[in-house]
């Protein structure tokens, strides 16, 4: 197993201990939290492979990318969220596609993301800047967690000519036209910070 690539590229980027060990070839940007109100809960982000995924607990959030698993035209991505445990209150997890320059300032992709009181969100960044495609939004196909406090989605992204489908558990959740969003690129994952979640069964094809 190799060790993940720490990505540090931004201007007055802060470091702190990455303890990982995750699929070979994958690398990951970590970003700390800039809301003095919402901290990270710990300095460390941990990473390590664990079956045919990979387990993240946070402390900061990452973003988690091979720069194989690049997609053009039509595609479909698709992987298994598994949320361990509740944080204390809701943050994302989920796709990214359209990926550009990750580890630097000039860093772009979309994002597709869900939370644990049901809601999902797509959002376009660009370097620092990030802008709504559909703000966070409930839907009944995403899956909450259950009595042990855990919970299983599987989210996709399909790109068919001009039109993106967002799809989770089977149930597309939003569907449009690309317009302006950048799909092809780099697919990877994205784990906001202080979650727990396992990410297994990630596909492009």
């Amino acid at each position: 197993m190799k060790r993940f690539t720490l990505m540090l590229a931004l201007a007055g980027f802060l470091v702190t201990p990455l303890m990982a060990q995750a699929p070979e070839g994958w690398e990951v940007r970590v970003d700390h939290s800039a809301n003095a109100a919402d901290p990270d809960d710990v300095p460390e982000l941990m990473v390590m492979t664990m079956g045919n995924g990979f387990h993240v607990k946070g402390g900061p959030a990452g973003t988690f990318w091979n720069p194989a698993n690049t997609a053009q035209g039509d595609f479909t991505a698709k992987a298994t969220f598994n949320l361990m445990e509740p944080s204390s209150h809701n943050n994302y997890y989920g796709l990214t596609f359209g990926g550009e320059a990750l580890a630097g300032a000039g860093q772009k992709y979309t994002y597709f993301l869900v939370a644990q009181n049901g809601n999902y969100l797509i959002k376009a960044r660009a370097g620092e800047n990030v802008s709504d495609v559909v703000g966070s939004t409930a839907n009944a196909a995403i899956h909450t967690p259950g009595a042990d406090g855990r919970s299983t989605n599987m989210l996709e992204v399909r790109v068919a000519g001009d039109t993106i489908s967002y799809v989770v558990n089977g149930t597309v959740v939003h569907s449009g036209p690309k317009g302006d969003i950048v799909t092809n690129g780099i697919v990877g994952v994205r784990v906001n910070h202080v979650l727990n979640v396992h990410v297994e069964g990630f596909e492009v094809g």
